[in-house]
């Protein structure tokens, strides 16, 4: 009488384990060799099955560590970026000061900038307020009149600093004045924000004033707020009237003040002596 349930192995299983076995052996022939490449060609599919889970993750798995690596790769590039144009912005103005002031390139005493990128967290919804909000604020050495551009031109200013952001009023506002002049000839101005993004205004211009279409304005330095030479707008319409003493001049910013994602916020130039300086090979 046989049991249900038998301690020894089942005699198909056994004869199925001695047919793989004697397989083996008979495919570790070198007779065999053809079979074996038909057999190898049979369960190919069933490997590639097998693999492809692993295949797959490897796959998402690179693709996910190249996607950081070009957004990380890209956020560095924009800082440099953003560095190497606030070089730019003041090289005609200085090409022109260094013409005027050769008697001065003697100098033993020269002046280094420091400079911090901050990125718009948010703009302000109020459409009569003209303001956004930086990442940067007073943990970060942030002070309330810092000088603000972008990679074209000045942006506006720090009004409000907190712990880890800070308020950036544009230079559109209606709130806002920032002192200016010709770069051509150097005639002294003031810039008025009116609320427009595209457009600004030039307060008390005489007739006489010597202002022409196209002509760009850069910071004067005067006011101790802006540091001298950068670029903030160009001259875009001249509208005389009758009688009227002064003209009415519009201006057109450089920043793009509706676009803006990334700010330079500026410190005030400190002298270095000349011993300080590297010397130069």
């Amino acid at each position: 009488m046989t049991t249900i349930f038998s301690r020894r192995f089942p005699t198909r299983l056994r004869l199925l384990i001695f047919v793989l076995i004697s397989l083996v052996l008979l495919l570790s022939t070198e007779r065999m060799t053809p079979y074996r490449t038909y057999l190898t060609s049979f369960f190919s599919p069933i490997q590639f099955i097998a693999d492809a889970p692993v295949e797959i993750l490897g796959s998402v798995s690179g693709k996910v560590k190249s996607r950081a690596t070009l957004i990380a790769e890209n956020e560095l590039l924009r800082q440099k970026e953003l560095e190497a144009s606030d070089k730019l912005l003041t090289y005609e103005h200085l090409k022109l000061e260094n013409i005027r002031l050769r008697a001065l390139l003697g100098s033993p005493v020269e002046y280094t900038q420091r400079k911090l990128i901050a990125r718009v967290q948010s703009v302000d919804s109020n459409p009569f307020q003209l303001q956004l909000v930086i990442n940067k604020g007073i943990e970060h050495g942030v002070f309330a009149g810092q000088p603000v551009v972008d990679e074209f031109g000045v942006v506006g200013q720090v009004i409000e600093v907190s712990q880890f952001n800070s308020r950036v009023l544009l230079i559109a506002d209606n709130s806002h004045a920032i002192p200016l002049q010709i770069q051509r000839n150097d005639v002294r101005l003031i810039g008025l924000g009116k609320g427009d993004l595209h457009q600004l205004e030039l307060q008390y211009v005489t007739k006489s004033t010597d202002v022409k279409i196209g002509d760009l304005l850069v910071t004067s330095g005067l006011g101790s707020v802006f540091p001298e030479g950068y670029p903030v707008a160009r001259v875009s319409g001249i509208e005389n009237r009758g009688s009227e003493v002064y003209s009415t001049i519009k201006i057109t910013p450089i920043a793009q003040l509706d676009r803006v994602r990334y700010l330079l916020l500026l410190w005030p130039s400190e002298p270095v002596e000349a011993e300080q300086l590297p010397k130069s090979e």
